[in-house]
């Protein structure tokens, strides 16, 4: 007996932030989409728990606004030989000058729940295979969602939002695991009061850089957060790394005075990032990648849930508006191109680059952090490795930014990696017919006679 189908204008795989910002903009726009997600909420997340400035900006355009979120300003940085930078928080022009820390479990339920009485169809359920369909109402085709409980959901779209190891990702054969640019981190909370975020660039031996960092961000009620995260390029093998040096990193911290000598850790959580969008196709017929699932997470610092929850956005509106010849996936990818392409794949090659340099790795945050050069990068640094040069606020910090970025970028223009990102997001030929678009197909539901 054939399983039963159940049938949706958009399903979206995965609940996290990307995920439950896209079932929010099509639920209000009128779309009948289901959120599939395996946990029940709340659930806990491997995170640093930062939602940077352009996230906090989206949340305020959406009118989603958590409680109990404690908002942050300056980061310092600290390198191998203790030297220290404060990288300034600044108002950008499309901005504001503050990050929110707030526990994953809680965020994601707020999220989660906005969707839900936005009219989301909540379904726990573990996605176990993806068919892809020819036609469709929005172009590309349909595609047809097997659930672990034998039953199925068809949608005219499906928005894959369910993290680095997506299986909607694997089941449409959207990534090369071998090409994917992996990294690992593991957290936990510990109860000290913590007055900056801190991140910690350290060696492994004199003169030999971590591939990545560790950092302690405050958090509500007196919870602090800390981790380790560590690139580990294809070989996801290494990403044990990151869970041995946690003690030996929270040890660190107790040195430089920055956790009392008694402060206990937590349990710990690990989880998987895919950066710079290496090694996956984010558009594939009907399905779209969003978040962790497309790679969309920044190759310098980890950053996430801000790319999640705008590319969220991005693949609702190309759901809900295409039409004219132009499919959701086109639309989609466009957008890609624009806001995300050239900072990630730039990143992403630069990242490549030195994760098999440990001691320029090393040299590197020696240089950054000694004082009276750090001091002067600190406002363009913050800008640049934090991606918010674009709509920043206007100075000498920003065209510094802007300048290395260009830099960058032109230096690694021949990668092997820019060039593969290039061919992903390639735009597609155009397709034998026009989508209708969801918002016509609502707007036709909701008067038979237009």
């Amino acid at each position: 007996m054939a399983a039963e189908m159940s049938s949706y204008d958009a399903v979206v795989a995965g609940a996290g932030p990307g995920g439950s910002v896209a079932a929010f903009e099509l639920a209000r726009s009128g779309a009948h989409v289901a959120l599939v997600d395996k946990a029940r909420f709340p659930r806990d997340k491997a995170c640093g728990d930062l939602v940077g400035p352009r996230g906090v900006g989206l949340l305020g355009e959406l009118g989603i606004a958590p409680e109990g979120v404690v908002s942050l300003g300056d980061m310092a940085v600290i390198g191998p030989s203790g030297g220290r930078v404060i990288l300034p928080a600044v108002p950008g022009l499309t901005y504001p000058g503050c990050a929110w820390a707030l526990p994953r479990k809680v965020f994601d339920d707020v999220l989660y729940r906005a969707a839900m009485e936005a009219g989301a169809v909540a379904i726990t359920a573990r996605v176990a295979a993806v068919e892809v369909e020819s036609g469709g109402d929005v172009g590309g085709g349909a595609a047809v969602v097997h659930l672990d409980d034998r039953g199925r959901l068809r949608a005219g779209a499906l928005i894959g939002a369910d993290g680095a190891t997506s299986a909607v990702a694997g089941s449409v054969g959207m990534v090369r695991a071998d090409r994917v640019q992996w990294g690992f981190a593991v957290r936990t909370y510990i109860d000290a009061e913590v007055e900056l975020p801190v991140i910690v660039l350290f060696d492994e031996e004199p003169g030999v850089g971590f591939p990545g960092y560790g950092w302690l961000f405050p958090g509500p009620d007196g919870q602090a957060n800390a981790g380790v995260g560590v690139g580990t390029g294809s070989d996801r093998r290494a990403g044990a790394r990151a869970t041995r040096y946690l003690d030996t990193f929270l040890a660190h911290l107790r040195r430089l005075g920055l956790l009392p000598a008694d402060a206990v850790a937590g349990p710990r959580l690990g989880g998987w990032l895919k950066m710079g969008m290496l090694g996956t196709s984010p558009v594939s017929g009907p399905v779209l990648l969003v978040g962790d699932a497309a790679g969309l997470v920044n190759p310098l610092q980890g950053e996430g849930i801000a790319q999640a929850m705008l590319s969220g956005r991005a693949a609702a509106s190309a759901v809900l508006g295409v039409g004219g010849g132009r499919d959701a996936g086109a639309v989609y990818g466009q957008w890609l191109r624009q806001h995300q392409s050239a900072y990630q794949g730039s990143t992403a090659a630069l990242q490549g680059l030195l994760l098999g340099r440990p001691r320029m790795v090393s040299r590197l945050g020696r240089v950054l952090t000694w004082p009276p050069i750090g001091r002067s990068l600190a406002p363009a640094w913050a800008l640049y490795w934090n991606d918010l040069v674009t709509g920043g606020p206007p100075g000498r910090a920003r065209s510094l930014a802007r300048v290395a970025g260009g830099a960058i970028r032109g230096a690694t223009a021949a990668s092997p990696s820019r060039r593969e990102l290039g061919r992903a997001l390639a735009p597609p030929r155009p397709g034998p017919g026009p989508g209708e678009g969801l918002r016509a197909i609502v707007r036709r539901h909701a008067d038979p006679s237009a």
